[in-house]
């Protein structure tokens, strides 16, 4: 059934956005917390990788996507998907000798920092790509990035049904020193960079009103509890949505 969805109707804006920043070119993609599993359906119809691995830890869901994709790609004679009923933070990224794409979105910023810090625990040394779209917490979650030496490839903010999403498109080298500068690498700002640069002008109203909601957040959460927000709060303060 939800094959038929995806030839037939359009993805949501937040799925579009992130299927469109996937580039051709990973042997494997992760599409983690994959729910039903229309990202990872929308890869394997376009061919974007070799194998999607579709990965959520509730049984159920996992044996329905799995008899939908017996139904719509039979794994003959080339397996393009693998099912994997685990825990995100135990993912089997040194069992393939590629560097992967892991993707994590519709979770919170909180379990998204422990999902990101237990993957790149247990692969200390292995090239990893996310492409991380929090549902909160976005600033502790850069924070948490930044402390994990990753980089940044590109950012996007979106808004689908009246809720913002940042997108952050990261790398975590540990054979790629800090200090040295890439063409494609920046570093990760705490507040983000790319996504106050509005290409028009119904971006910069995303840009205006994520910023007036995201000020308007911290204030109340250092004037309501003793928890220090004051230098989010001050960062935030400073930004200048910008027109390119």
């Amino acid at each position: 059934f939800f094959f038929e969805i995806i030839h037939t109707m359009k993805l949501g804006h937040r799925l579009t956005q992130l299927n469109n920043m996937i580039p051709t070119g990973y042997t494997h993609i992760w599409d983690c917390c994959c729910d039903h599993g229309l990202l990872g359906a929308a890869l394997l119809a376009r061919q974007a990788s070799p194998t999607i691995h579709f990965v959520d830890i509730v049984p159920n869901l996992m044996q329905q996507l799995e008899n939908k994709l017996q139904r719509f790609y039979p794994r003959q004679p080339i397996p393009q998907w693998q099912v994997h009923c685990i825990d995100v933070a135990k993912l089997p990224l040194s069992d393939y000798s590629e560097s992967p794409l892991v993707v994590i979105a519709g979770v919170g910023g909180d379990l998204m920092i422990e999902l990101v810090n237990s993957i790149c625990l247990q692969n200390p040394q292995l090239h990893i790509d996310f492409l991380l779209c929090p549902v909160h917490h976005q600033y502790e979650l850069r924070q948490h990035l930044i402390k994990l030496e990753c980089r940044l490839i590109d950012e996007k903010l979106i808004e689908e049904n009246r809720r913002f999403y940042e997108i952050l498109y990261i790398r975590r080298d540990p054979k790629l020193p800090v200090n040295v500068a890439n063409d494609s690498l920046t570093d990760i700002d705490p507040i983000g960079n790319v996504i106050w640069q509005a290409s028009d002008a119904a971006q910069q109203d995303i840009a205006m009103r994520y910023l007036a909601k995201t000020i308007a957040h911290y204030s109340r959460i250092n004037q309501s509890r003793s928890g220090n927000t004051s230098q989010a709060l001050k960062e935030y303060q400073q930004v200048n949505i910008a027109l390119k």
